[in-house]
């Protein structure tokens, strides 16, 4: 995954425990505008959460923060 998408994950899963919580959830189009503008780009982020991780539709933010500083 490159490193643009990691910080992105990242960030936006502080943001969302910061506003909801420990326990608030996230789909990997959390990462993402309304808009397809980037379309590579969806489509890493869909590989890595969905084949590589095995990951269901919504999981804990801290979860994904998590696994995406371990490198997972």
């Amino acid at each position: 995954m490159r490193e643009s998408l990691r910080k992105k994950i990242i960030s936006v899963c502080d943001q969302k425990i910061a506003a909801k919580g420990a326990n608030v959830g996230v789909s990997f189009y959390a990462f993402f505008a309304n808009k397809n503008d980037d379309p590579e780009l969806l489509m890493e982020a869909a590989e890595w959460w969905i084949l590589i991780n095995k990951l269901d539709h919504f999981e804990k933010a801290i979860k994904i923060k998590e696994l995406v500083q371990q490198g997972a």
